[in-house]
């Protein structure tokens, strides 16, 4: 055997060396191959999940048609907005007995109310009265509140006999001993081409002759008033009833959610809140004035829901949802992306949203030019949750609720 042999002989029997290197390129290999897999098994899942979610977004149709707002910078909660918690000194009444009193009014140390289960009440003592219904049962549910009725706004008038607004029946008149009832405004009639869908509070004049009342909207009912809050297109009005000729006409047109009504005590003026604007407005229903409008109040740190008189000579306005500032406000920030409360209402409930606002209950004294006198709080309304209402009586503040399953009440002399 030559060398040249030799050599090649040695080279074909001589020990493959498997080194680092060549492991690590084989380990790679693996890795990137399972990384693939892994990628590809989480898009698919990924796809697969989000598929239904595009088609909602994309076939769904929302159930609100929402304009861009634009509200001013809420006013810092200082001096008489400073964040206090007074309003936790609120003692509860009636607890578990009452469904949502939205509204109160008494007679004497009597009180009245209107419930979430159709029910005006008589509260004598520690008891709770069944005085009158005004609509149908079943009740209870929000799908019942079209036949059941929901009484909202509740005041006693000049000869001792409430009136009541019921979201969906109408307005009506009601013997406070006997629960006997007289409709004078039915629910869901046309007044100026539009129906009365959603009427809210009243407010009557001290001769009885005329009821001026707030008609929320046109287009939503009671119950889908988080829709209408959202929505906030300038759908509502103000009412007049004629007591003497039977007639109902329109005082004011184009108005936010107009909610809480309240006369002046020259009875030339109401003040009207509009909660979707955070503000209150003077609307003039007689007088030279009368169709005119300004503004009482303007930029609220809240979203107010009804007025009414104190005795210092102001206006007792009760809120539910605050604007804080420091803070960041959920409405403020989406009345300026309608297009986020489109995609929110498609995917959530009215229950769902409504979790989504902080609570915050807050009662504010308004005097003249609608200056801030003093103002009570409640963060996290865990004495007095979902205020509607501060109606004042005999040193107290009894505070109403559109959904809380009490009568709230605060002794002033605790607060002074």
């Amino acid at each position: 055997m030559n060398e040249t042999a030799g050599l090649r002989f040695r080279k074909q029997n001589r020990n493959n060396v498997v080194t680092d290197t060549r492991a690590e390129l084989v380990h790679r290999g693996k890795g990137t191959y399972s990384g693939r897999v892994f990628r590809v098994t989480l898009l698919s899942l990924g796809g697969f999940l989000l598929l239904p979610l595009l088609v909602v977004l994309l076939v769904l149709e929302s159930p609100i048609r929402p304009e861009v707002l634009v509200l001013k910078e809420p006013p810092p909660m200082t001096g008489c907005w400073e964040a206090n918690s007074k309003l936790r000194l609120a003692t509860r009444l009636y607890e578990d007995a009452l469904a949502g009193p939205e509204s109160t009014a008494n007679v004497g140390d009597v009180f009245y109310s209107g419930t979430a289960d159709g029910r005006i009440v008589k509260l004598i003592g520690r008891r709770v009265f069944t005085l009158a219904r005004l609509g149908k049962t079943p009740c209870g549910s929000p799908a019942d509140e079209t036949t059941c009725g929901r009484p909202l706004g509740i005041r006693v008038g000049p000869n001792g006999t409430l009136f009541v607004a019921d979201a969906y029946l109408g307005i009506f008149e009601v013997h406070p001993d006997t629960g006997e009832s007289t409709r004078l405004v039915s629910g869901g009639e046309t007044v100026g081409g539009r129906k009365l869908l959603f009427i809210n509070d009243l407010t009557v004049t001290r001769d009885g002759k005329k009821v001026y009342f707030t008609s929320s909207s046109s287009r939503w009912h009671r119950r889908d008033y988080l829709h209408l809050i959202m929505e906030a297109t300038p759908d509502g009005r103000v009412m007049e009833y004629d007591a003497e000729s039977g007639e109902v006409s329109v005082v004011m047109d184009n108005l936010r959610f107009p909610n809480g009504i309240q006369l002046l005590p020259d009875e030339e003026s109401v003040l009207v809140v509009e909660t979707a604007m955070a503000r209150i407005r003077r609307v003039h229903v007689a007088g030279l004035n009368k169709g005119g409008m300004d503004t009482f109040v303007d930029n609220l740190p809240g979203f107010p829901d009804n007025v009414r008189p104190s005795s210092g000579g102001g206006y007792w306005v009760a809120m539910s949802a605050v604007r804080p500032n420091p803070g960041f406000s959920v409405l403020d920030f989406l009345s300026q992306r309608p297009w986020i409360k489109k995609l929110i209402f498609k995917l959530l409930s009215q229950d769902a949203v409504t979790k989504l606002v902080p609570r915050y209950s807050l009662v504010a004294e308004l005097g003249d030019g609608g200056v801030c006198r003093r103002s009570f709080h409640d963060p996290g309304g865990l004495a007095a949750a979902f205020v509607s209402e501060a109606h004042e009586h005999d040193g107290a503040l009894y505070l109403g609720s559109f959904r809380s399953p009490y009568l709230a009440k605060l002794d002033l002399g605790l607060v002074s």
